[in-house]
């Protein structure tokens, strides 16, 4: 009786093993066999028999008889059959404890999984020792049930012949790949295991594989992880006779999605992935865009990955203050700020894993929608607005207090600004050493910028001096200064030139009072209507005169 009741308990343990998974399996080797079969009680005689097709409906059971008390105890577990090193296949074992009365001639056992035909296999007993064990608790083990890795399989015991509500039935899932056991014994999973070493001067990664499965060809590509790894182009196939089991992959960027993947060419074969650059997110901060007609500012993730992307604004002790309302969580649809004021100081902040990178789009545009400009003159400085875009402003005179970022608004007023027109701001009381606190109104987004004045120097009455905060340009001051300077030049060098040659003429001989020089027949008015432009210079032209002084002139 005691050996009775070790023998159920062990039974009952290793039933609720085996029914909670194989979590328990994923880290020990499974129990081999050598070929499946079927194993009763002793004592107990089975017999296979023939699954009948269509079944008889099932019968009332006698009084008292349920499936609790029938079927005490039933166990699942995976078994693996080998025919060689990387030859290995999986098969559910049932293992079923039954309270045998009279009425019970045998056990049907049914597999179940989603994509194939049920499985069924139907054991009788014998006459003689059913009437030996009636009464007594036999057992009934198969392990010819074949399933495959990571398979959620429904299993079905019932009665022979089959009595209503004595039918037991639950679900078993199959081990999965990532067993160490199944990686290296069965062939769907083993996927072979990949090393490799970064050349980042040359954007190389060297990849070496090492137990592939034997007789078969393997490949390798680099792929963007998410639901799937998405293929970049990058591929290579290493040959099953190569003595070298290796390969190199050239890659554009390092992205923390951008993984190596393996895999045997055989049908629906298991592959194998890893990502040298997984926590390089700085990566991913990369392709922002701006659309200046419609002030749009985007980013698309090339990368699935959980952050925040938030617009902010620059400050002078390098830190980025968040905009009101700015923050968006990332997805793998682009993010997009509408009505965003492209200045120097806006950016954009990236936050993952705890982390922030900050991101300048507009610091080095040359181009800028709007800038405070400071005329400097003898008795008064004028300051003034001007845009490139028509554009609303709130323009305010502020007092900054030392080793403060922030700015004591005095007075403000709202001023529009048309395209290219400076606009006087005709700023009250004294100038010098004042700030001036800049939001432009008409878009969603702006970064509040502080404008503050230099201090007031003398200024020469022979001189005028400009001076931009960001201004206005120096080269449109130097451009009118050289045109101005060469125009001089060049018209000094023309009349150098005319009087020389007037003086040579005049030295060739003597002009007698009654003797009159043709050249000197032609007398054209200053004024007259019918001259040329030729090489930029206005040439009289009259059908009185010889064309010598003109070629002279044009050929200078």
């Amino acid at each position: 009786m005691v050996k009775m009741f070790l023998w159920v308990s062990l039974l009952m343990s290793h039933s609720f093993l085996g029914l909670n998974g194989a979590a328990a399996e994923q880290s020990t080797e499974l129990e081999r066999i050598e070929h499946c079969g079927t194993r009763c009680s002793q004592g107990l005689h089975c017999r296979t028999k023939p699954v009948e097709w269509f079944p008889p409906p099932c019968q009332e059971a006698a009084q008292g008889l349920n499936s609790s008390s029938v079927f005490p105890n039933i166990s699942l577990s995976t078994v693996m059959s080998c025919e060689g090193r990387q030859k290995c296949s999986l098969h559910l074992r049932i293992k079923t404890a039954l309270h045998l009365t009279e009425s019970i001639h045998g056990v049907s056992m049914c597999t179940f999984t989603g994509g194939r035909m049920s499985n069924c296999q139907m054991f009788t007993f014998t006459q003689a020792s059913r009437a030996k064990m009636t009464g007594r608790q036999v057992e009934i083990d198969n392990n010819c049930f074949p399933i495959s890795p990571s398979e959620s399989v429904q299993v079905t015991v019932k009665t022979v012949p089959s009595y209503c509500g004595l039918t037991w039935t639950g679900t078993y899932d199959a081990p999965g790949c990532v067993s160490k056991d199944l990686r290296q014994h069965v062939p769907e999973c083993i996927t072979g295991r990949l090393s490799y070493d970064i050349k980042p001067e040359k954007k190389e990664l060297s990849v070496r594989v090492s137990d592939m499965l034997e007789d078969y060809d393997y490949f390798l590509r680099l792929c963007h992880k998410d639901f799937i790894c998405k293929g970049t182009g990058a591929s290579s196939m290493i040959r099953k006779g190569d003595p070298v089991k290796s390969a190199t992959l050239q890659y554009s960027r390092p992205l923390p999605c951008l993984c190596i993947e393996g895999w045997s060419w055989v049908n629906d074969a298991t592959r194998v992935q890893v990502c040298p650059f997984k926590d390089r997110f700085e990566e991913l901060w990369f392709g922002i865009n701006f659309d200046p007609l419609e002030e749009t500012l985007s980013w698309e993730p090339v990368c699935h990955i959980t952050a925040v992307v938030a617009l902010c604004q620059k400050r002078e002790d390098g830190d980025c203050e968040d905009l009101p309302h700015s923050s968006r969580k990332v997805n793998r649809e682009m993010i997009t700020f509408a009505k965003v004021d492209p200045h120097p100081q806006l950016c954009m902040k990236f936050t993952a894993d705890s982390q922030s990178w900050v991101k300048c789009p507009f610091a080095d545009a040359t181009f800028k929608a709007w800038e405070v400009v400071v005329m400097r003159q003898q008795v008064k400085d004028d300051v003034k607005m001007l845009s490139h875009i028509t554009a609303t402003f709130s323009v305010g005179q502020c007092v900054k207090s030392e080793g403060s970022t922030g700015c004591q608004i005095t007075n403000t007023h709202t001023m529009h600004v048309e395209k290219n027109k400076a606009v006087d701001l005709n700023l009250e009381g004294e100038m010098c050493n004042s700030c001036l606190q800049v939001t432009r109104l008409d878009v969603k987004f702006a970064a509040t910028v502080i404008h503050c004045l230099e201090q007031c120097k003398p200024s020469s009455p022979l001189s005028q001096e400009f001076s931009r905060g960001p201004s206005l340009d120096w080269t449109w001051v130097v451009v009118t200064a050289s045109f101005f300077l060469s125009g001089i030049i060049i018209i000094t060098l023309l009349l150098v030139t005319v009087f020389k040659r007037r003086k040579q003429r005049m030295k060739a001989g003597y002009i007698s009072e009654q003797q009159i020089d043709p050249a000197f027949d032609c007398v054209v008015p200053v004024l007259s209507t019918k001259s040329a432009l030729h090489g930029g210079l206005l040439v009289p032209d009259s059908p009185q005169c010889g064309n010598t002084e003109k070629a002279n002139l044009i050929s200078d």
